[in-house]
């Protein structure tokens, strides 16, 4: 039995989850952004607490390592190197948009759709999103990017195929185009929807490099300059 902690702290509401090998024993969610790090820790604590486990019943520890919130990648990069260099278990990253795809897939009836791409989105600020297309069996089909959104930035892919966007990221997409082969959902995630993801690379022993994994940023970190 494989006893697995999940962590995604990439976007707005930060979540943890304890699962035994494919089945979710429990979730913890909190969605104030500015708190993941004082919450993070107490909420692990809780979490093996109310699953009746300890920390040292830990077989690895899956994150998520990005794109996303700059602060929130780090939290959860952190707080998972942490616990598998203290403990000596591995560590296994997954994407946050191939999360959202994987999620999108199993929760909606657009996974029913021949030719669908799904095309997670998240907010980057002004017109730019991180995203990425992945077909229904989660191959890539358009490559992971930060994207500069223009009214005809995916007409090349709605040829052959009918596109389906979500995330935090598309609603501006959403707002400036008119196509009838684009379709808009709201498709919820979190740590719960990374278990069967990361119960695969457990299996696999698709481990990350402990010393060198960092979080997945895509673009430099911005902030205005102190006047």
């Amino acid at each position: 039995m494989a006893v697995l902690l999940h962590i995604n702290t990439s976007i707005e509401t930060a979540s943890i989850a304890l699962s035994s090998d494919k089945q979710i024993l429990h979730v913890e969610r909190n969605k104030n952004i500015r708190d993941h790090a004082s919450w993070i820790h107490v909420a692990i604590q809780s979490l093996l607490s109310q699953c009746d486990k300890k920390v040292t019943d830990l077989s690895a520890v899956a994150v998520v390592e990005g794109p996303g919130s700059y602060t929130g990648l780090r939290v959860g990069m952190a707080t998972a190197k942490g616990l598998c260099f203290s403990l000596g278990i591995p560590m296994i990253t997954e994407s946050s948009l191939r999360l959202m795809a994987f999620a999108a897939i199993s929760n909606h009836e657009a996974g029913s759709e021949p030719n669908v791409v799904f095309i997670p989105m998240i907010d980057a600020r002004r017109m730019e999103v991180f995203t990425a297309g992945y077909d229904l069996h989660l191959n890539e089909v358009l490559s992971l990017s930060a994207v500069v959104l223009e009214s005809t930035s995916f007409d090349h892919l709605a040829k052959n195929n009918r596109l389906v966007f979500f995330g935090n990221g598309s609603k501006k997409f959403q707002d400036i185009v008119s196509h009838d082969e684009f379709r808009f959902i709201d498709a919820q995630h979190d740590a719960g929807d990374l278990v069967p993801l990361a119960f695969q690379k457990f299996r696999r022993g698709d481990f990350a490099d402990l010393a060198y994994s960092e979080p997945a940023y895509l673009k430099e970190f911005y902030t205005h300059p102190k006047k």
